[in-house]
């Protein structure tokens, strides 16, 4: 495994190669909320001179896993600096106020990254327009967030946005299939694997619209019978726009309850490196034996850490629900 670390100096164009001086790297990405991290400690030596805002790439066998930009960084009495960067998402956590109507993900996307002088990467089309998307004093993340989610909940596909090295793009995660398996005898470590209908699970959906007419709100539900009796009454309660009309607000509410009205089973995993992986990903796994199932199937990757150091590559990564 051959890693290289570039950092350049914005101001001089200077460009120090500083793998051999890291003592440690981590990569993090999570599949909502956030921008992909690198974090590293390094060993001052020559003529090494950065600031915050100056770039930094990392690759791993030529395969690029991070670029992004120096924000903080510190350092001790024995010289040795530890450094946070962040991609192209940590621009995006800026506030803003937006109203958007009939557009899609990718358009909601395109126009903000053009108001905050973003590139842009291979942005999908969704093929669903939200309705209308008002949002004030929200970061910029959240309204991208919230028009990903929105698209979810009245289709059913899985959209990730993320930085993919070249720009903000946007992809279905079934789209985005590692072709490595992991499971016993291949790089598979420690586990361990939860199942709950505690943070994330509801059997019951109710939308209000409000109604100008009427002065009160039309209410829309979708509920599970069979899991109410056996889990008992859990609501999820939401307030939709007042443009949307009947049908729209039936299928979101089905296609909402179709999406949280499962018992959520979670994983999470320490194995062997495998370079590029990523949150958002679709990954094979396969564990027998694994609590109330054998699980042999794609699992969606929640949140990847992947950790570089004495020339050893291990990760840390958690699935959002098998």
């Amino acid at each position: 495994m051959k890693t290289e670390l570039l950092i350049a100096n914005k101001r001089s164009g200077q460009i120090w190669e500083v793998s051999p001086c890291a003592q440690t790297i981590t990569y993090t990405t999570n599949r909502t909320g956030s921008p992909g991290t690198l974090k590293f400690t390094l060993i001052k030596a020559g003529n090494i001179a950065f600031l915050e805002g100056d770039t930094v790439r990392f690759t791993v066998d030529g395969k690029l896993i991070f670029f992004g930009w120096v924000f903080t960084k510190s350092k001790d009495r024995w010289d040795v600096i530890e450094v946070t960067c962040y991609d192209r998402l940590r621009y995006l956590k800026a506030s803003a106020s937006y109203a958007f109507y009939d557009q899609k993900a990718g358009d909601i996307i395109r126009q903000i990254a053009e108001d905050f002088q973003l590139t842009l990467g291979q942005v999908a089309d969704t093929g669903y327009a939200i309705p209308s998307l008002v949002e004030q004093e929200q970061s910029c993340l959240d309204i991208i967030g919230t028009a990903v989610q929105q698209t979810l909940l009245n289709t059913g596909k899985i959209y990730v946005f993320y930085d993919d090295g070249d720009g903000l793009a946007l992809t279905e995660a079934a789209d985005m299939k590692s072709g490595v398996m992991i499971g016993e005898k291949s790089y598979l470590g420690e586990y361990t694997y939860k199942t709950d209908i505690d943070e994330q699970t509801y059997n019951s959906v109710k939308l209000a619209r409000p109604n100008e007419r009427t002065g009160r709100a039309d209410v829309f539900i979708a509920q599970d019978s069979g899991n109410i009796k056996q889990w008992g009454l859990l609501q999820l309660y939401q307030t939709v726009d007042s443009s949307a009309n009947d049908a729209q607000v039936k299928a979101q509410a089905e296609a909402s309850l179709e999406f949280y009205n499962r018992r959520t089973r979670t994983l999470k995993v320490s194995s062997l490196g495998v370079p590029g992986l990523r949150a958002g990903q679709m990954l094979y796994m396969r564990v027998p034996g694994l609590g109330d199932i054998n699980l042999d199937q794609y699992v969606l990757l929640e949140k990847v850490t992947h950790t570089f150091e004495n020339e050893l590559h291990t990760m840390e990564f958690e699935t959002l629900e098998i």
